[in-house]
């Protein structure tokens, strides 16, 4: 039965999206804008901003709150390759779908702790923090699972099927909206937490991102041009549905009956090859470094502020000029990347989240307030276009759920662990000076690292088109 309705939402049901008036590549675009926005509430600036409510409402310390983080996502993380795979499997529609629901279904979960906790109360005599500290743990899993991980995942990979030739500026032109919509997403929650209280906040969040988006995805998204008789790009083509067998490299998978759109890319390797590619891990680090740091910084803001001398609106304006560079520079980066190899964008990355480092570890004043939004701005813009393309590009697209799901599995692990590290700092030595420099620190090793590994497969994708013209 399963398979039977499975079928039909991997095809180009209800209705026949070939024949729009624009190339159906476009409403992938938008669709890919808005998972991305909707997984906001499972991201850390969605959960950040809940932090303090959290604390007073579920009776737990920062470090506790932080540790129910860490293992709630960490638990998050392990089960992220293996979505990667279903990703393969079953498509973008039917993954997209099932992960707004569950992130709607988690924020419920959330709303609820205390009121479940305080009827918990009335049967056994415990402290509070012992019923809600596994409960909000499990409501992180939840939130970071299906928000941060599939629905992130999933909503980034669908559009890179759909476009090659211009597949940076497209992800550039959807970067304005991302970055504006994750940098100014603290200001915009706590203000609707003023408004309406935590507990309604996650409730009317949980009705944006649950059924109305997943009914939208149900209806709209394709998983490949080839399905709906269309090229990549653009233009009309007879479908080509071919079966694939497991590569050697993946033979003790057995045999792979995946669907599978002819590859748009010049080659594709396995998942087991790329576990063996010292490039995979730069890249990985590199990304799940900032998912660390950044996280850490965005789940403790106001403490952070508060540290240096500066109050709750210093911290939560801080994001605006951040948003501003980071639009700016992921448009022209992500254009850029079309014409240049990537390596160049990885290495400034690098180098902007050490002047962010140096920025927060002189938070006190003038210079470090800018060198921490200029670095992390800049960062995060590059951060950006990296994520979006360098798997794509280095490896292919046969197996890019997979990939990428190990990818974001150790990306997902490093935002887990950054709020605890800050958090833990901050209980041994009083500030969390100690933890942005151990922070810059691992980026200088990154860096030299990336100074050195060779990148044989970071081609420039103008070139390989026009080679494929030929």
């Amino acid at each position: 039965m399963f398979s039977k309705y499975s079928g039909r939402l991997q095809g180009d049901w209800p209705y026949r999206a070939g024949r729009t008036s624009i190339f159906y590549g476009w409403v992938i675009a938008f669709i890919s804008t808005l998972g991305l926005l909707f997984s906001v509430p499972g991201q850390t600036m969605g959960m950040a901003v809940f932090a303090d409510a959290f604390i007073a409402s579920f009776g737990l310390s920062r470090t506790e709150l932080s540790l129910a983080y860490m293992l709630g996502t960490i638990g998050s993380a392990l089960l992220l390759t293996k979505a990667g795979r279903l990703y393969d499997q079953l498509g973008a529609r039917i993954m997209l779908s099932a992960s707004a629901l569950g992130l709607s279904w988690a924020l419920v979960f959330i709303s609820n702790i205390d009121l479940v906790a305080q009827q918990v109360l009335q049967w056994i005599d415990v402290d509070l923090s012992a019923i809600t500290f596994p409960l909000i743990l499990l409501g992180y899993f939840g939130v970071r699972f299906c928000g941060q991980g599939v629905m992130t995942s999933v909503s980034t990979n669908m559009l890179l099927l759909w476009f090659r030739r211009n597949r940076g500026r497209v992800l550039g032109f959807r970067g304005i909206f991302i970055s504006l919509g994750f940098s100014l997403s603290p200001v915009l929650l706590a203000a609707l937490i003023d408004d309406f209280g935590w507990r309604d906040s996650l409730l009317l969040l949980a009705v944006v991102v649950g059924p109305g988006f997943a009914l939208l995805t149900l209806l709209a998204v394709r998983d490949r041009p080839e399905v709906c008789d269309l090229q990549v790009d653009g233009g009309h083509v007879q479908p080509k549905i071919e079966q694939l067998t497991a590569t050697p490299s993946d033979s003790s998978r057995g045999p792979d009956f995946r669907f599978k759109a002819s590859s748009n890319e010049n080659f594709d390797l396995g998942v087991a090859q790329v576990k063996r590619n010292p490039v995979f891990w730069l890249y990985s680090s590199a990304l799940s470094m900032h998912a660390l740091f950044g996280t850490a910084v965005t789940f403790h803001i106001v403490a952070i502020f508060a540290e240096a001398g500066r109050t709750r609106d210093e911290a939560f304006a801080y994001f605006i000029p951040q948003a501003v560079i980071t639009v700016l520079v992921n448009l022209a980066s992500s254009t850029l990347a079309d014409y240049m190899r990537l390596k160049p964008f990885l290495l400034m990355m690098l180098v902007s989240f050490l002047l962010g480092a140096v920025g927060l570890m002189n938070l006190q004043t003038n210079t470090g307030y800018w060198s921490l939004v200029v670095g992390f701005g800049v960062g995060s813009g590059l951060w950006g276009t990296l994520s979006n393309l360098v798997f794509i590009r280095q490896f292919g697209a046969a197996h890019l759920g997979e990939i990428t799901g190990l990818n974001t599995a150790f990306t997902v692990f490093g935002s887990a662990i950054g709020p605890l590290m800050f958090s833990v700092a901050l209980d041994l030595t009083g500030n969390m000076f100690n933890a942005a420099l151990v922070c810059a620190g691992l980026l200088l090793v990154l860096l030299m690292s990336a100074l050195l590994v060779r990148q044989p497969l970071d081609q420039i994708p103008s070139a390989l088109f026009k080679s494929d013209q030929k």
